[in-house]
């Protein structure tokens, strides 16, 4: 039963402030630095290709899109490209490392109504640095019991999260935008989960899964979990 629920996790990115607009800005200016070489439309499926071959290395985050872009310019103009693109690839990245937190609707409002009478928990994966900074500067971090930056969000990645507090499934709910990494493996622990679809999704983490879950919710918006739990 939902009345079980004693710890609420929430996604940070695209859940709780903006972060998927500014990457997808960000390939388009790349991919228009490799026009030389190849139309726009090519550059970002060799990007997302780079992407997916090193995600096991680099994991998630701006550092290793950085590297990517840089190995994609190398692959595409056959190693003919000059230091200047390179150059700009890099301040690409470095541009968006430092974009400013804008949070989502009724993102602090929601949290507010929750804090005290449920232990709230950041869950978000990425580069551990970065993260870092954007939940000091969301302002977010004094509602949070716990932070966990995680490498990854997969079955044994919550099973760890949920071990460290104490937390058995049916007292854990997930919220995040992402059916693939905050709501397949939560509901797959017999947890709960609640899906916020965003207007925009990074194309890794787009399923045609939509499960059917009696522990499973689907809001429009973040403050609609209020009017499941109080």
């Amino acid at each position: 039963m939902k009345n079980n629920i004693s710890v609420i996790a929430f996604d940070a990115d695209d859940t709780l402030w903006v972060n998927e607009p500014y990457f997808q800005e960000t390939e388009q200016k790349f991919c228009a630095l490799l026009e030389a070489y190849v139309p726009r439309h090519i550059a970002a499926q060799e990007l997302f290709k780079t992407e997916m071959a090193n995600l096991h290395l680099y994991g998630y985050g701006v550092k290793g899109f950085m590297l990517c872009m840089i190995e994609t310019i190398d692959r595409v103009s056959k190693g003919k490209a000059s230091i200047a693109l390179i150059e700009a690839s890099i301040a690409l990245g470095k541009e968006l490392l430092q974009k400013p937190i804008v949070l989502l609707d009724q993102v602090a409002e929601t949290l507010q109504s929750l804090q005290g009478k449920y232990k709230l928990v950041m869950a978000t994966k990425g580069d551990l640095l970065d993260q870092e900074r954007k939940s000091k500067q969301s302002g977010l971090q004094s509602y949070f019991h716990h932070i966990e930056i995680m490498s990854d969000k997969k079955e044994g990645d919550y099973q760890k999260l949920m071990n460290h507090l104490d937390c058995r499934p049916d007292q854990f709910l997930m919220i995040g935008n992402s059916l693939k990494s905050d709501v397949l493996p939560v509901l797959a622990l017999d947890a709960y989960a609640a899906h916020i679809p965003y207007h925009t999704t990074w194309a890794h983490e787009h399923t045609e899964q939509v499960p059917e879950h009696p522990r499973l919710m689907t809001l429009n918006a973040i403050q609609d979990i209020l009017n499941y739990i109080s």
